[in-house]
């Protein structure tokens, strides 16, 4: 890995969430498992202590570091979406492992990281800014998954 790397911190089950990572998202991949070659504060000698793995594209970096912090919604990855059926895909792919809704297309996947699985759709409304934007987000408090036809009635388009 070259760049920007980002490191996500896991309670020992780094390896287990970059594999789901891969199976769910394109461009996904676990390109590295690399295992403690001695017994440190959070792992034992050949334990799983980093998994290399892509997200989408973004080049991320699992540590095995143990119970002591935990993901919060100060991060969250945030996936654009072209049609419902993919913002229903990845959406249930990720609540239905474990994971719990949130609001606004907001939930959070088994391991505490958050997700918004954001319909393009929502985006381009928010960023005309005025009445439009105003009626997007309204739309939008009120779900949790977004629904695209819900989004485009509120705006007054259609698909």
């Amino acid at each position: 890995m070259s760049g920007v790397t980002l490191c996500l911190w896991y309670d020992h089950t780094a390896e287990e969430a970059a594999r789901f990572y891969a199976e769910t998202f394109p461009d996904s991949r676990v390109s590295a498992v690399h295992r403690a070659p001695a017994d440190n504060p959070s792992t034992s000698a050949g334990d799983v202590l980093t998994v290399e793995f892509t997200v989408l594209g973004l080049n991320c970096i699992g540590l095995n570091g143990g119970p002591a912090f935990k993901p919060s919604e100060a991060f969250s990855f945030q996936v654009a979406t072209d049609t419902q059926e993919e913002t229903d895909r990845y959406w249930n792919a990720i609540v239905g492992n474990g994971g719990e809704e949130s609001a606004c297309g907001w939930c959070r996947d088994k391991w505490g990281f958050s997700w918004q699985i954001t319909p393009c759709v929502l985006t381009n409304a928010m960023a005309k800014g005025g009445e439009t934007a105003k009626r997007a987000f309204e739309a939008m408090m009120t779900m949790r998954k977004i629904d695209i036809a819900a989004i485009e009635a509120a705006i007054g388009e259609t698909a």
